[in-house]
């Protein structure tokens, strides 16, 4: 369906979700189809916030910026609505919000709603991000004046973004270097998902930070003082911090898997519903992370503008992923792609990628690079920032 071409008006264009995804499209559309699409956001709450950074708030290295979502969709040209998406009539091309039920009207929906966070490890205290930030420094003063003398950071099975528990835990030993720091990942070696040299990288870092890692263990339940580990193994800990699992959305009206995520085509396309699309973390692409939330919205929003009747060639999602980690101390930069294996992983000062903050978005990095230069990586912190291609992840999905 091309709205425009069949009424000469601008396609009408709702994107659902104020976050990485949802920021990306609505610049990527301004871009590439201006006057040729009319946009409204629709989001939960009224700011974006720099979620990567919740990391660094506990340990005074960073803080959590936020940015009006309607001052962003003003310098848009785009129309702000708060409302969190609730369902979808794919037939009327309406979709509703919750809180009043208020029905928009759309030609094309893209849906960037995000994902929930859910306690993992029951016992646990579970970091989810900007919400936990404060109480996580609380833990930290009371392993610093109690008598504690280990803290277990754990992977759970299921969640496929490991690298908030990794800065997590660096900056927790830098911080506390009498505290016995353990990690415990699901993995089969330390950031398997950016190949072996950065995994080698990593396991060096965390080798000099003395932090004990154990591999291919399972979080299971934290009671009593014991951390109870799949295969049959527990471990003796003060406390245990383990990241949430990631559910979807469950929009009435768009079909999902068993855990609520939402299947896409390359393009974004939602199987199965005309002018409906999704990016990031609320699809069933595997690794929930910015970065590639950016890069699904990219694909979406060029094919959009595509039946707009702009002249761009969409390009089709092929994921990059990158990760730069905050770990304390001097800045160190590595890559590692897992397309050239066998090539040496460098080591430098120097960024990779530019800006060089948290979220890399084609459009949405320099945005907010533009409008708040110290969301950007501060000088002071030591980081190891890694690159690998991941279109094999999607192929297999």
């Amino acid at each position: 369906m091309n709205g425009r071409a069949k009424t000469g008006r601008p396609l009408h264009v709702l994107i659902a979700g104020g976050g990485v995804a949802g920021l990306e499209a609505l610049l990527a559309l301004n871009k590439h189809a201006q006057e040729r699409v009319s946009i409204e956001l629709l989001a939960a709450e009224p700011q974006f916030w720099y979620r990567p950074l919740a990391v660094a708030e506990p340990f005074g290295l960073g803080d959590i910026h936020g940015l009006d979502l309607s001052d962003i969709a003003d310098e848009c040209g785009a129309l702000f609505t708060l409302g969190r998406l609730d369902s979808v009539d794919s037939e009327r091309h309406l979709a509703r919000s919750s809180g009043g039920g208020t029905e928009l009207e759309y030609d094309v929906l893209l849906i960037a709603v995000g994902a929930r966070p859910v306690a993992s490890v029951p016992g646990a205290f579970t970091f989810r991000g900007p919400a936990d930030t404060a109480a996580f420094g609380s833990l930290l003063e009371e392993l610093a004046e109690s008598n504690a003398s280990r803290v277990i950071f754990a992977l759970p099975g299921g969640v496929s973004w490991p690298l908030p528990l990794y800065e997590l835990a660096l900056q927790t030993a830098s911080r506390l270097p009498s505290l016995e720091v353990v990690l415990v990942s699901h993995e089969e070696a330390p950031l398997q998902l950016f190949g072996p040299a950065a995994s080698s990288a990593m396991a060096s870092l965390l080798t000099e930070r003395r932090i004990r890692l154990r591999t291919s263990s399972y979080a299971v339940a934290f009671a009593d003082g014991f951390l109870k580990l799949a295969p049959d193994w527990e471990l003796e800990a003060d406390q245990v911090v383990a990241l949430p699992r990631l559910e979807g959305a469950r929009i009435a009206g768009i079909p999902s898997d068993a855990q609520g995520f939402i299947a896409t085509d390359g393009f974004g396309r939602v199987a199965g519903i005309e002018d409906v699309f999704a990016a990031g973390d609320a699809t069933t692409f595997p690794v929930k992370q910015g970065g590639l939330a950016a890069q699904q919205a990219d694909a979406a929003a060029e094919e959009i503008a595509a039946l707009a009747g702009a002249d761009v060639e969409p390009e089709p999602f092929r994921p990059i992923l990158r990760g730069l980690i905050l770990t304390g101390g001097v800045p160190l930069f590595a890559r590692s792609e897992l397309t050239r294996p066998g090539d040496p992983a460098p080591v430098a000062t120097d960024a990779l990628w530019w800006p060089p903050g948290k979220i890399v978005g084609r459009y949405l990095g320099p945005f907010l690079a533009e409008r708040s230069g110290t969301i950007l990586t501060p000088a002071t912190l030591e980081s190891v920032s890694v690159e690998t291609d991941l279109t094999s992840v999607i192929s297999n999905t």
